[in-house]
């Protein structure tokens, strides 16, 4: 058995990859999308920017043949060169199990190996900002097969961070928890049977089995597609008996708030019952706390003549907010008209910020719909960039409505997740490109810096219009739920006023 770094390293963050990684059948495997193509060809840039300040050599080896890769780094090694790049070690560890390193870089520090007076310590060239523990985990194997070749533990690995100063893992507390990770990884890949799913949106977006699992999990309506159910949470239910979607949305109230807590217990009862029936449900209390928002203008209020709905494409490494999308419907008309706003390079924001500005003003009245309140933060960065009179741009914000505050406070859905995607999906929406995200509108406006090629810009402006269609059709939906509701617990309030 062959243990690599890379396997440890997915091993901590999934064990069900690892397993598949090794036995899965390829054929499964998603492809790389874009956006984690850029990933890649950013990491690239940044080894490529950390790696002009060595000296490095480069061991000389062709193909998969990671034992002849080892033995040409043994010999830089063994010259006791400054540095050495993508050099890679291997060594025997346990009876039946090889292991295999790829540190970025080894340098050379003074010491004392089976070479001479000198010792390699390895060098991890990290694109993410923060020494994350699966990081520092993977730098203490470094550290492991490193001994079992030099002859001595290095002091440390360092990993070399995107804007940060290099960080040394600390070896005394992580090579315990290395060595432990490490043989939980080797039982299970000589168990024979695949790890269980738990299908976690953050972590599992960007693997290559998410599809394949993805599809095994609605098939078994498995818990971890319910909004609420953490890894903690699963484990606890597992514990109780509730092993199904049938069992949690049967189980009784009391049972999950005494496990869970009074809130928390609710809640997920209810997101249960929902998924299990198919059926929105109105959260528990949101009459109450709705009344008392002083935001439900936008239910209170007559149909409006116009209204607004905003969406945002924005490049974080530029800190650049490139597109400002809005819909603007026209009731009056029976109308829509998109507007978007496009900083064709970066130079440009501030023009369609005062392009964006000038249009939400000719509809002084609207109401501004967005999703989220990434919306609101930007109205207020762009508003302090380029010097905007607060009363203008208050203004704005005062006429801004968070829907997805309005649906996360008010409504149980029967959906995977709270994002505008899965929610506009299960509405019946569909967006004309449906392999296109935002981390995808990023890939595209960094092809058009650099190709100057209008379709990018084109299926910019295309997605950002579906969004904010998007936008308007779940709005339209849930004034429609939530409109009886409201008018009820506004005639019940006002007869218990007056007696």
């Amino acid at each position: 058995m062959l243990v690599s770094d890379d396997l440890l390293l997915y091993y901590q963050r999934c064990d069900r990859r690892a397993f598949l990684d090794v036995f899965g059948d390829s054929g499964d495997r998603d492809p790389l999308d874009d956006f984690l193509l850029k990933l890649r060809q950013d990491s690239r840039c940044h080894r490529q920017e950390v790696l002009a300040q060595y000296d490095y050599h480069r061991p000389h080896w062709s193909g998969d043949d990671w034992y002849g890769a080892t033995q040409a780094t043994l010999e830089l090694m063994e010259q006791g060169v400054e540095s050495i790049y993508r050099g890679v070690l291997s060594a025997p560890w346990l009876p039946g199990v090889h292991l295999l390193s790829k540190p970025d870089l080894l340098v050379r520090h003074p010491g004392s190996s089976q070479f001479g007076d000198w010792i390699y310590v390895p060098h991890d060239i990290r694109f993410g900002k923060r020494p994350k523990l699966d990081y520092q985990i993977v730098g203490a194997f470094h550290g492991l097969v490193l001994s079992l070749l030099q002859g001595v533990w290095p002091d440390t690995t360092e990993l070399v961070l995107r804007g940060r100063k290099p960080h040394a893992v600390d070896f005394p507390k992580r090579v315990p928890e290395m060595q432990q990770l490490l043989y939980d990884c080797i039982v299970t890949l000589r168990g024979s049977q695949t790890p269980e799913l738990f299908l976690s949106r953050q972590k599992c977006n960007l693997c290559h089995w998410y599809s394949a699992c993805h599809q095994v999990a609605e098939s078994e309506r498995h818990l971890s597609l319910i909004p609420g159910v953490t890894p903690s949470r699963y484990d606890q239910l597992q514990g109780m008996g509730i092993t199904s979607l049938s069992s949690l949305a049967n189980a009784p109230r009391s049972q999950l708030k005494m496990a869970f807590g009074a809130e928390a217990g609710n809640q997920l009862a209810q997101q249960a019952m929902a998924s299990y029936e198919q059926q929105p449900l109105l959260r528990d209390g949101a009459m109450t706390h709705l009344l008392a928002s002083p935001g439900n203008h936008w239910l209170a209020a007559p149909h409006p003549a116009i209204e607004i709905h905003f969406d945002i494409e924005a490049e974080p490494d530029l800190d650049l907010d490139f597109l400002l999308g809005a819909l603007v419907i026209d009731h009056r008309h029976q109308s829509q008209t998109y507007y978007g706003f496009m900083a064709k390079n970066p130079e440009e924001e501030g023009r369609i910020w005062q392009q964006f500005l000038a249009l939400m003003e000719s509809y002084p009245d609207a109401l501004i719909f967005h999703f989220c309140d990434y919306e609101v933060k930007t109205i207020q960065r762009l508003a302090r960039l380029y010097k905007t009179p607060k009363y203008r741009y208050q203004a704005l914000v005062n006429r801004c409505v968070d829907i997805h505050w309005w649906v996360t406070h008010s409504s149980i859905l029967p959906v995977e997740s709270y994002a505008l995607k899965p929610i506009a999906r299960w509405l019946g929406f569909h967006w004309r490109n449906p392999q296109a995200n935002g981390a995808q509108c990023i890939c595209w406006y960094n092809e058009w810096l650099t190709d100057q090629d209008p379709k990018c810009l084109e299926a910019i402006l295309e997605y950002n219009e579906d969004d904010c269609c998007a936008t308007y059709e779940l709005k339209t939906w849930l004034y429609q739920f939530l409109k009886p509701y409201y008018l009820g617990a506004i005639g019940q309030d006002l007869a218990m006023k007056n007696g």
